[in-house]
């Protein structure tokens, strides 16, 4: 079983990869902005019609303010990019956010973005991927009943692609990557030049009229309209997600780290905002209609288009209107923005695991966290980001509007908690730096800092107030209970730590009085007679055998076959009138030690251990209850005496036939002298075929 699990395991995950290749896992720039700027480019694929949705609520002429709204998007996405240049200069460990936060402002804030940016990362991957299977179901219909499934399924598969390694993931998705951002730059240079030649067509939904929503006939007016524009605001704040990736994947990059990727980061806010104001742009040109119910809202002459009408986004309506005469360039801008919707989720398989590490270090999360795979990855966070993502998805149907309602509070919480944070680092060092230049260089620093904290506390105050009872409290809910969650898990692991620790050496050296062993026996076999030698090896100063009686005469069998064997070793029976083996033996076992109590009780349980998984359903696992029940009693040794079934030969088997005889088991005398000190009394009424009461036999 285990074999074939292995084989199963290289086929889906590789081969094991020595410790010495980390270095050879490191990623280059040019493998480094697709890996990581795939979430934020990506998000352009839906920002953009979170925008122009939200607004029109109040109608068509509400969308006229999407540019505008765009502007504001892309001023915070520039300021929140060169406050992060800062601090990967600051910090290049890898910590990102959370390294910023613990060391400015406690360990209390750090935890407090750490969970807001582990939801946001599962997030991350639940949204893209369901936004990427919503294009695959525009394109294929038929597949619109296996929605979920199919997001369940690309999740799977983009784990797998992980657990392989980051350069194998890295690789694979820097083409597609590249692919997008030159197909999205093609349709917006080509956009551009069609307007300034006047030869740019209009979009098909532009025929359409928009129907304003309940309450908005008179447009955008009012503190109800201030609101709807910071909602959309907010919205369009998705394109902002993963910048603080990069942050926390620095030590994911080829040396000199810090400034690649400062440089990265610089790349990624730069394309992304073009992309962002170019799809805007476009969209406002072409006359592009967007709405959260085309079928009521969208009207032609007069009449609703009805539930038959489907809504293609707005990337799809450009490409159709731009590409109008050249249908490869519609299927290609399509195909590869539903793509890399879905290979944007690789950011957080590339943040999530690194900064769940972190954090296990630190011991808020388990230790097993820190640990790398057989490919150099963090497979256990890449497990845990994979099982968080799928309960979103199927949780929420991988309906994109619901989880996106869920999105982008907790890294913008982050990002706030961030900025305070590395305002007070550049504080703290100018208390100490002397030299102008280097004072000068922390000014200039702190100020942009401050001015990143403006901007993303503005933002976060706008996304509480505009979605928190759209979805977003439902992320809260969860960040409280994964902070709490960590801070049970840090006091675990200090309470560990202080009960662990040596503090007298002299008393942690003094052995126990007397060593008494207890072998269990159900019928004298093989596993029995190797159990016994065992014990005896370890020379205990008293040794005996224990059974139970539950009332089908093994026991007796067992005391005939005992006589017969002339085995040296006192044999104990307890009776069990209620047929409890377990608790029985447990009684008598703690019985010893409170008789003893400065001895060490060591009790040694024979166990078969079978070839084929299935065998092991047709035995009953005794010894395994028995002993995890003692490994809880203290001043209690357990050993477990394997017996391999099936995997013997003729060698063995003669051995076990000399070990069979009273010599091969013990001397006589020795026995003898052992056993004079062996109790003489059982838990519950021993019962015994020489002398009732005793339980014993010699």
């Amino acid at each position: 079983m285990r074999d074939f699990a292995d084989r199963v395991k290289r086929l889906l995950v590789g081969r094991p990869v020595p410790s010495g290749a980390l270095g050879e896992t490191l990623l280059p720039k040019r493998i480094a902005l697709p890996v990581f700027a795939s979430d934020a480019l990506s998000s352009v694929g839906y920002a953009p019609d979170e925008v122009i949705v939200t607004l029109a609520v109040a109608g068509v002429a509400a969308t006229a303010l999407s540019p505008w709204v765009a502007v504001a998007v892309v001023g915070v996405l520039l300021i929140v990019v060169a406050s992060y240049r800062q601090t990967v200069h600051a910090y290049p460990s890898g910590g990102g956010d959370y390294e910023v936060v613990s060391t400015n402002l406690g360990s209390h804030a750090g935890l407090a973005v750490a969970s807001a940016l582990l939801v946001d990362y599962v997030l991350t991957v639940a949204v893209s991927i369901s936004s990427g299977s919503s294009y695959l179901v525009t394109a294929v219909p038929a597949a619109a009943p296996y929605k979920v499934e199919i997001a369940v399924g690309v999740s799977t598969i983009l784990a797998l692609l992980n657990l392989r390694g980051t350069r194998e993931a890295g690789g694979a998705l820097a083409i597609p990557t590249y692919i997008y951002m030159i197909a999205i730059g093609a349709l917006a240079v080509t956009g551009f030049v069609q307007e300034a030649m006047g030869t740019l067509g209009r979009a098909e939904s532009s025929a359409f009229d928009v129907a304003a929503g309940p309450g908005w006939d008179a447009g955008l007016t009012g503190l109800a309209g201030a609101f709807l524009v910071l909602r959309a605001f907010s919205s369009g704040c998705a394109v902002l997600t993963g910048v603080e990736a990069i942050s926390n994947g620095v030590p994911i990059f080829q040396r000199p780290k810090s400034k690649n990727a400062a440089t990265t980061l610089l790349m990624l806010g730069g394309i992304a905002a073009a992309m962002l104001m170019s799809i805007i742009h476009l969209a406002g040109a072409t006359g592009v209609h967007m709405v959260e119910n085309p079928a009521t809202q969208l009207t032609s002459h007069g009449l609703p288009v009805g539930e038959g009408y489907h809504q293609d986004p707005v990337i799809g309506q450009l490409a159709a209107t731009v590409f109008a005469g050249f249908s490869p360039m519609f299927y290609l801008v399509t195909a590869v923005t539903g793509l890399i919707l879905v290979l944007a989720a690789n950011t957080a398989f590339n943040g999530f695991p690194v900064l769940a590490s972190v954090l296990a270090a630190d011991g808020f999360l388990p230790r097993q966290l820190t640990q790398r795979g057989d490919r150099l990855a963090y497979s256990n966070g890449i497990l845990a980001l994979w099982l968080g993502a799928i309960a979103f998805i199927v949780g929420f149907e991988a309906d994109t509007n619901r989880l996106i309602q869920l999105y982008i509070v907790g890294v913008f919480i982050s990002f706030t908690l961030s900025q305070i944070g590395m305002v007070r680092h550049w504080t703290r060092e100018l208390a100490t730096a002397t030299g102008p230049r280097q004072r000068s260089r922390m000014r200039r620093s702190r100020i942009v800092n401050s001015i990143g904290l403006a901007a993303t506390g503005l933002v976060l105050i706008v996304v509480l107030i505009t979605k928190l009872t759209r979805g977003a409290w439902i992320t809260l809910t969860i960040m409280a209970i994964i902070f709490l969650v960590m801070n049970r898990i840090h006091r675990h692991y200090d309470r560990v730590h202080e009960e662990l620790a040596i503090t007298d050496l002299h008393d942690s050296r003094v052995l126990p009085a007397h060593i008494h062993a207890i072998v269990l026996a159900s019928s004298l076999h093989k596993p029995t007679l190797r159990a016994l030698t065992y014990a005896l090896s370890t020379n205990p100063t008293s040794i005996e055998a224990l059974t139970v009686d539950i009332g089908d005469h093994r026991a007796d069998r067992l005391l005939d076959d005992w006589d017969e064997a002339d085995l040296q070793v006192p044999l104990t029976v307890l009776d069990s009138p209620y047929r409890d083996i377990t608790r029985s033996v447990i009684a008598y076992v703690r019985s010893v030690r409170r008789e003893s109590p400065r001895d060490l009780v060591v009790v040694f349980i024979p166990e078969y251990l079978v070839r084929h998984w299935w065998e092991q359903v047709l035995h009953n696992q005794m010894a395994l209850r028995i002993k995890t029940a003692l490994l809880f009693t203290p001043g209690v040794v357990v050993a477990s005496v394997p017996w391999q079934l099936g995997a013997p030969g003729m060698r063995q088997a003669r051995q076990e036939r000399r070990l069979a005889s009273a010599a091969g088991i013990v001397d006589a005398d020795e026995a003898v002298r052992r056993g004079s000190r062996a109790r003489r009394r059982g838990a519950g009424s021993p019962v015994g075929a020489s002398a009732p009461g005793t339980g014993r036999r010699p």
